[in-house]
C-alpha cells in the first residue's frame, strides 16, 4: 500500500487536497471550486474531481448534463485514467472531472470490490504524468462519510475541513477527524489535515466569534487565519455556473478565497519551481 502511495506523492507529483465534511451546507463545494480558481488565478494548474453525485462543482464550473459523458463513476469503476476523464472549464489552467447521478450507485457497487477503499488512488496514480501537469487535485467529496470520502482520503495527501460558524459545528468535527484517523492507520499513512477553514462567517454575530474562540482554542494552527464570510455573492454564484472570483472579482468572499489560495500555493514552493520550470 505504502508504495502506490508514494507512487503518488512522489517528487514532482501534484498536491492532492480532498475537500471533506460529512455535513452537508457547509460550503464545502463552494471552497473546492473557488480555492481552484484561486489557484488557477495564481498561474497554477489545478484538477478539480468531483466525488459527489449531485454534480454541483461539476455545475458550478459550467459543465453542462450534456457534456459529462465520462464521469468520475468511470474513474473509480471502468479504470478511466483521469487524464481522459477531465474536462476544460472555462478559467484557464482549471480542469474538472465531473460527476452525475451515475456516482450515486457507485457507493454499492464498491462494497463487492476487494479494494473498494483504493480504486481513485489507482485511477490517479499516473496524475503526475497529465499535460499539462497539475499542480493541485482537489477533490470534492460528498457530504457523508461513505465509501466515495473513504476512497478520497486514502488518494489524498491532506483534508480540507471546510467548517460553518455555527452552533454544534465542532461536534460534527468529531467524527470526521475519526475517521481521517481511521484511514491514516489502515491505508493511507501519510494523510494530514491541511487545515481547517471557518465558513459563512459574521463577525457582528456572537455565534461566530464563539465557534471561532472555540475552534482556534480546541485545533490551534489547524484552523486557517483565513476565515470566509458570510457573503450574498458567495451564495449566487453557483447559479451563474461561475466561481464567485469569476462572478464578483471584488467581493469580499472573492477577496477571502484569494487569501486561502495564496496561503496554499505558498506552502508549497517545490510545486511552484516546478511551475517556473514549466515556463
Amino acid at each position: 500500500m505504502a508504495s502506490s502511495m508514494a507512487d503518488v506523492a512522489g517528487s514532482g507529483a501534484p498536491r492532492i487536497i480532498a475537500v471533506a465534511n460529512q455535513k452537508g451546507g457547509v460550503g464545502k463545494t463552494t471552497t473546492a471550486i473557488n480555492l481552484a480558481a484561486g489557484l488557477a488565478e495564481l498561474g497554477r494548474q489545478v484538477v478539480v474531481v468531483d466525488l459527489d453525485p449531485q454534480g454541483n462543482a461539476s455545475t458550478g464550473l459550467g459543465i453542462e448534463p450534456a457534456r459529462r459523458d465520462v464521469t468520475t463513476y468511470d474513474l473509480l469503476l471502468e479504470d478511466v485514467p483521469l487524464s481522459n476523464a477531465a474536462l476544460p472549464s472555462s478559467i484557464p489552467g482549471l480542469r474538472i472531472c465531473p460527476a452525475n447521478a451515475d456516482l450515486s450507485s457507485a457507493d454499492m457497487e464498491l462494497v463487492s470490490n476487494e479494494r473498494r477503499s483504493f480504486l481513485l488512488r489507482d485511477s490517479l496514480h499516473d496524475v503526475g504524468r497529465m499535460e499539462p501537469r497539475p499542480d493541485f487535485v482537489l477533490i470534492d467529496c460528498p457530504p457523508s462519510l461513505n465509501l466515495l470520502t473513504v476512497n478520497a482520503m486514502v488518494a489524498a495527501h491532506s483534508v480540507l475541513v471546510p467548517l460553518q460558524s455555527e452552533f454544534f459545528a465542532l461536534e460534527g468535527l468529531s467524527q470526521l477527524l475519526l475517521t481521517i484517523r481511521e484511514v491514516r492507520q489502515t491505508a493511507n499513512p501519510d494523510l494530514r489535515i491541511e487545515g481547517v477553514l471557518l465558513t459563512m462567517f459574521d463577525g457582528r454575530n456572537n455565534l461566530s466569534q464563539q465557534v471561532e474562540r472555540d475552534a482556534r482554542e480546541t485545533l490551534g494552527d489547524l484552523v486557517f487565519p483565513i476565515v470566509i464570510p458570510r457573503n450574498v455573492r458567495v451564495s449566487e454564484a453557483p447559479s451563474f455556473a461561475l466561481p464567485v472570483l469569476h462572478y464578483d472579482p471584488n467581493s469580499r468572499g472573492s477577496e477571502a478565497y484569494r487569501a486561502l489560495s495564496r496561503l496554499l500555493s505558498a506552502r508549497y514552493p517545490a510545486l511552484t519551481n516546478q511551475q517556473e520550470e514549466r515556463h
